[in-house]
């Protein structure tokens, strides 16, 4: 079994990296800091890292260098500086690839598989179907749902008509605003996947960061006027330290 590397101070976005990775079938370990990522790499056995730039006591850049000293590893930043030039730093310092936050942590662990297909040379482009099923499918599949979606989404009693921009519960019209609206279309275009506070701010802005803390108000406005009990959601669940997902 392969064992990931996250180099991230912050803990929510190592708690939704590890659930994905882990359920993934991939041992996971964990560092805030550089310097204790360092350390780490240096006392177990690693496959391939996953790195911020920006990091108490060692940053992201200092951490690839040192750790290419020492190893080869696959290396991925995660970032939410994503100029050209913050990019052309991470790869002449060493990185592999590179994925600008808010990322889909489905992206991020096909990335994973495929680094670690050829780190262990075994990425054969055209005859190995097993592989290429097991990661460009799911992703195409997830890319249809999302950006061509169906007229109308249906989840049970709830139909979001995207053409009208309406959704409606049993028939009836739901009154949610339009930011409200623009996170109920992207939470029940991919039922059961976990949307942290960033990636839904985006849905409702276009901007990645800035708003985070609006997005809970959203969702309480929410439950208030679709949940039969608010205090008990149905649709609407809550991953604790991480953000939310659609339960259909």
């Amino acid at each position: 079994m392969a064992t990931v590397l996250i180099a991230e101070d912050d803990k929510d976005i190592v708690e939704l990296l590890r659930l994905y990775i882990s359920g993934s079938g991939y041992d996971v370990l964990a560092s805030n800091d550089g310097e204790q990522a360092l350390e780490l790499a240096r006392e177990h056995h690693v496959d391939i890292a996953l790195v911020d730039i920006m990091m108490p006591r060692m940053n992201g850049y200092d951490f690839i260098k040192a750790l290419r000293r020492e190893s080869g590893i696959p290396v991925i930043i995660i970032s939410a500086r994503s100029q050209p030039a913050d990019k052309i730093v991470g790869l002449d310092a060493g990185a592999d690839g590179f994925i600008a936050k808010p990322f889909d942590p489905l992206e991020v662990t096909a990335l994973i598989r495929a680094m670690l297909r050829r780190a262990n040379g075994t990425n054969a482009p055209k005859s190995d179907s097993s592989s290429a099923s097991t990661v460009e499918l799911p992703s195409a599949r997830r890319t249809a749902s999302v950006q061509e979606p169906a007229d109308t989404l249906v989840a049970g009693d709830l139909v979001f008509d995207k053409a009208r921009f309406l959704l409606t519960k049993r028939g009836e019209t739901v009154p949610l605003t339009t930011a409200e609206l623009k996170i109920m279309a992207a939470l029940m275009a991919a039922p059961g996947r976990v949307f942290d506070k960033a990636q839904l701010y985006a849905q409702i802005s276009g901007e990645p960061f800035g708003g985070e803390s609006s997005v809970m108000v959203h969702i309480s406005n929410i439950r208030a006027k679709l949940e039969d009990d608010p205090l008990n959601p149905r649709y609407i669940e809550t991953v604790r330290g991480i953000g939310y997902r659609f339960n259909g």
